[in-house]
């Protein structure tokens, strides 16, 4: 004898039939109810598993969970997860930091390197943190590292084309052909 799905009320046979058939509910929701569904109509844990598309353990996992708490067992449980590393200070702080020209904070260079940007926020600011957290932080935030250039764009030199000269064209232009 297989694993049997209770006896459901109304409400619980026509959300579960909508939330089966739904285009816009998340994807794990629908899935489950569609093992709920099916199951209903009195198919094997086996042959639910083929048509869903999932073994057969999860089948009878979210059968009885079902069959114990209804609806609400066809929700994910909460996860705790790790809690975060760093706090909310912390993270304006490396914000901040990026946002601010250096030279204002009386620091020997115009542009924030990565490594210059990790070592001011170890030493001074007291924040543990590596590069790879503090380029994480800066893309949640929106803000995009640029490889030559500062994070507004400008040159870190604003002399530099006038130091650097005129340049040379390697196409020849018409007036040099002739």
């Amino acid at each position: 004898m297989g694993l049997r799905i209770r006896d459901m009320s109304t409400e619980e046979v026509e959300t579960i039939r909508r939330l089966a058939h739904s285009r816009t509910e998340p994807a794990g929701i629908v899935g489950r109810a569609q093992i709920i569904w099916l199951a209903r109509e009195g198919k094997r844990v086996k042959a639910i598993a083929h048509e869903v598309g999932v073994c057969a353990a999860t089948v009878r996992f979210w059968l009885r969970r079902f069959n114990s708490k209804g609806l609400d067992g066809l929700s994910d449980n909460a996860r705790s997860g790790r809690p975060a590393v760093y706090t909310v200070a912390e993270v304006s702080e490396v914000i901040a930091a990026s946002l601010t020209d250096p030279k204002t904070m009386g620091l020997p260079f115009a542009s924030w390197t990565m490594d210059r940007l990790q070592a001011y926020l170890n030493e001074q600011k007291g924040i543990g943190i590596k590069r790879s957290r503090i380029g994480e932080i800066l893309l949640d935030e929106g803000l995009r590292w640029r490889k030559q250039e500062t994070w507004f764009g400008e040159r870190v030199d604003p002399e530099f084309a006038e130091k650097r000269g005129p340049l040379r064209r390697c196409i020849p232009t018409q007036d040099q052909e002739a």
